[in-house]
């Protein structure tokens, strides 16, 4: 269901009936992992996530991984932050 590049693709996943009676597969949320950073990068006026997470991770589609190093639930959180943590290992 998902790529392999996907924060979700390792994730648990199981069934739950709805209050209609239908069955759908749901995944648990990732919790962020913490990791350690490899610093605080100072974003530019309009500077995308996916540019950052490109040149910091070597990944484009990495940019998840820089909302968990900032405690951000959704990447247009981090549109007024001012400093990007930068994490210094790969998140799951």
């Amino acid at each position: 269901m998902f790529f392999p590049g996907s924060r979700y693709y390792n994730l648990t996943q199981y069934q739950v009936v709805k209050s209609d009676g239908t069955t759908v597969t749901v995944t648990q949320l990732p919790l962020p992992a913490n990791p350690p950073l490899l610093g605080l990068h100072p974003r530019l006026n309009g500077q995308r996530l996916d540019l950052i997470a490109s040149h910091f991770l070597n990944d484009a589609t990495a940019f998840w991984q820089l909302c968990d190093a900032n405690d951000s639930v959704v990447p247009d959180a981090l549109a007024v932050h001012n400093l990007i943590a930068i994490p210094g290992e790969a998140s799951s």
